[in-house]
């Protein structure tokens, strides 16, 4: 249904657009005059009123669109088609005019006119809304501290060499900037709150362009099922979908688009349909070093002990080919246990949204499923899965049973640097090399 506008409504909507763009202009001047202070604590990803505005503009717009213009975008929920269906059925008969009213006809002109319009503001205010998100990143990556060093910090407990050892801040980590003090930065970064000397580290103005260089940049989907396409455009080839929360690795933004990480290998988003965050890593406490190093150590024994033992066994077999080994030095039993029972599933199909580890599974269903046979209930979904169990750190950490996670993936790990893992709809269920990709997280549940 179009919304008719006479020659007094365009001139309404028009001045209406230019105040809109012209307050936002003024908000992208007040915010650029905001960052150029010291850095201060916390970071700061707030809307000003203004930008509320502009907004609220966009959504007048939005009513405008057809059904089926709707169901044409990367990101179209269920709930939003049967909305669009209430609608119509529900909508009160057009009024008919009376005999001596004419019903005003809308000339041609008038709809090119009324669509070039709202094309033209609908672009301004995207570009207004990418503008300000700018904006307010760099005013937030102002407020960080990084450590520019060969290997890491201290972070002590006062602004002097003689304050206590607290943790590390290793080179390219980051925390957040609380005060200065003699040539110190107090500062807050994961588990750790304490002082670095400020010439081993960059702030301010300096670690604007490191923190987008340092950080890992994440997509995370806000619609149901996200098109992720090949190519960007909505006319390109759909690549793969994306359930809503997922988070998916950003390797390259352009305008309106941005270049994901999938199982199906790399392609392209709406921004209109995730929101953009940058994760960096954090300082490590005392106790989280101490425990890191013995677990190491443990590991490393562990390793040998098993590579000695699959050498022995292999040097006796017969020369078929074995099933995958499980190393039994490294891990818990229960988690050896989850990867074998995982394994038996090899070769059955891929299925989006399932859960049956015979009839078919996505990914995280996949993970599910296995760890709901010993007990344990998990999120449906892999960007869930990164806050599940406990960090180990990385994959020269994991262990049989670990849960590995990836970009809009995840898979479970068995040892000898595999993981066995619901991979696409051609492939089905398969063991793969762990580092087939950039793993985002290892998570430990047993």
């Amino acid at each position: 249904m179009r919304r008719k506008i006479g020659k007094t409504g365009k001139r309404t909507a028009v001045c209406a657009v230019s105040a809109a763009l012209l307050f936002s202009s003024m908000n992208l001047d007040i915010l650029a005059a905001d960052v150029n202070g010291l850095p201060s604590a916390g970071i700061d990803f707030f809307l000003s009123s203004n930008a509320t505005s502009v907004k609220s503009l966009k959504e007048d717009e939005g009513e405008v669109k057809s059904s089926s213009e709707k169901k044409e975008s990367d990101g179209l929920s269920e709930s939003e088609e049967d909305a669009d269906a209430k609608a119509t059925a529900t909508m009160s008969p057009t009024a008919t005019p009376s005999p001596t009213e004419e019903p005003e006809k809308e000339p041609e002109e008038d709809i090119v006119i009324e669509e070039t319009m709202m094309a033209s503001t609908t672009k301004s205010v995207n570009q207004i809304e990418r503008k300000l998100e700018a904006k307010r990143e760099e005013k937030g990556f102002k407020s960080l501290v990084i450590a520019d060093v060969n290997d890491y910090v201290n972070v002590r407990s006062m602004p002097s060499e003689e304050g206590e050892i607290l943790g590390k801040l290793y080179d390219e980590s980051v925390g957040e900037f609380i005060s200065e003090k003699d040539g110190w930065y107090e500062i807050t970064s994961g588990s750790v709150t304490g002082y670095v000397k400020a010439e081993y580290c960059v702030t301010g103005d300096d670690a604007v362009d490191l923190a987008k260089k340092v950080g890992t940049r994440i997509a995370t989907v806000t619609t149901t099922t996200l098109k992720v396409r090949e190519e960007p455009g909505m006319d390109a080839v759909v690549l793969g979908l994306v359930p809503i929360e997922d988070q998916l690795l950003v390797t390259e933004e352009l305008d309106g688009w941005v270049k994901v990480d999938i199982e199906e290998g790399f392609g392209y988003v709406s921004t209109d349909y995730v929101t953009l965050s940058t994760e960096f890593v954090k300082a490590e406490s005392k106790a989280e070093e101490e425990a890191r190093l013995a677990k190491e150590a443990a590991e490393r024994r562990a390793a040998q002990a098993a590579a000695a033992k699959a050498s022995r066994k292999s040097s006796s077999s017969s020369g078929s080919a074995p099933a995958p080994v499980i190393p039994s030095g490294g891990g818990s039993e229960l988690g050896a246990a989850v990867a074998n029972y995982a394994c038996q599933f090899v070769g059955n199909p891929y299925v989006w949204g399932g859960t049956s580890l015979t009839n078919g599974a996505d990914c995280s269903g996949f993970v599910m499923s296995v760890y709901n046979n010993f007990g344990v209930s998990l999120p449906h979904s892999s960007a869930a899965d990164r806050n599940v169990g406990s960090s180990v750190g990385g994959l020269e950490n994991a262990q049989p049973g670990d849960i590995v996670c990836y970009s809009g993936h995840v898979g479970i790990y068995i040892g000898d640097g595999q993981i066995v893992h619901a991979s696409t709809a051609k492939t089905g269920i398969i063991i793969s090399n762990a580092s087939y990709r950039s793993v985002l997280s290892v998570r430990r549940i047993f």
